[in-house]
């Protein structure tokens, strides 16, 4: 049972009276419940937005962009560090490049690590800084990166579906707990068309890619 719910009423003369009510039914709590689902909800699939964005930068498009060399760590001070901590990489053109140390005795450190990485680039070093030349991509290796694309965005629809699942899964629990079954389906009708939102930015976002990847 809710605790007393005391209210303060001002009556014509100016008298205050406080009138104690035993129990309330529980719809702001109820209320304040679905809508924190709710905010998880779209906050999952944000994140899952966010991370697919994240993913399809790592994926080549046949220009040379910084990106390209998230994955690399370097071992910096005992402790294997992304690229960027270390280095400024640029590209002072669409097929180029360039790998900047903070500290010139990085050098060949991160040569190695760009070598070790399997992304099947071919860094210079002159000494000064390192430069990678990123040859165009093959008919066949931009399929198989318009390929991967679609596994990212298919993955992010996964992602979607688990965070109306959880939500959907939230709603029912609520109801066991005195939630109407009509207020319920509201929510699980509201959580449905987020999701279709959600998807259509997935949808947008791989398709914007497989273009990237296919214009030569």
């Amino acid at each position: 049972m809710e605790k007393p719910v005391a209210y303060v009423v001002r009556c014509p003369q100016n008298h205050v009276q406080k009138i104690s009510v035993e129990f309330l039914p529980n719809f702001n709590k109820t209320n304040m419940s679905t809508e924190a689902i709710m905010q998880r909800c779209r906050g999952s699939m944000d994140k899952a937005i966010s991370h697919l964005e994240d993913e399809l930068l790592k994926i080549r498009t046949g220009k040379a962009n910084p990106a390209m060399l998230d994955s690399v760590y370097v071992e910096y001070y005992g402790s294997n560090v992304p690229l960027q901590q270390v280095a400024n990489v640029n590209t002072p053109d669409g097929r180029t490049l360039t790998v900047q140390p903070w500290e010139k005795k990085m050098l060949q450190d991160i040569e190695r690590a760009i070598i070790n990485s399997n992304l099947n680039l071919n860094p210079q070093n002159d000494g000064e800084m390192i430069r990678i030349h990123v040859p165009p991509l093959t008919e066949e290796r931009r399929k198989e990166m318009v390929k991967m694309a679609k596994a990212e965005a298919e993955n992010a629809k996964v992602s979607l579906r688990n965070a109306r699942r959880d939500a959907n899964e939230g709603f029912k629990k609520l109801v066991k707990e005195g939630l109407a079954e009509d207020a319920a389906k509201d929510q699980e009708a509201k959580v449905q068309k987020m999701i279709e939102e959600y998807t259509v930015k997935v949808d947008n976002l791989c398709q914007r890619k497989e273009k990237e990847i296919m214009t030569v």
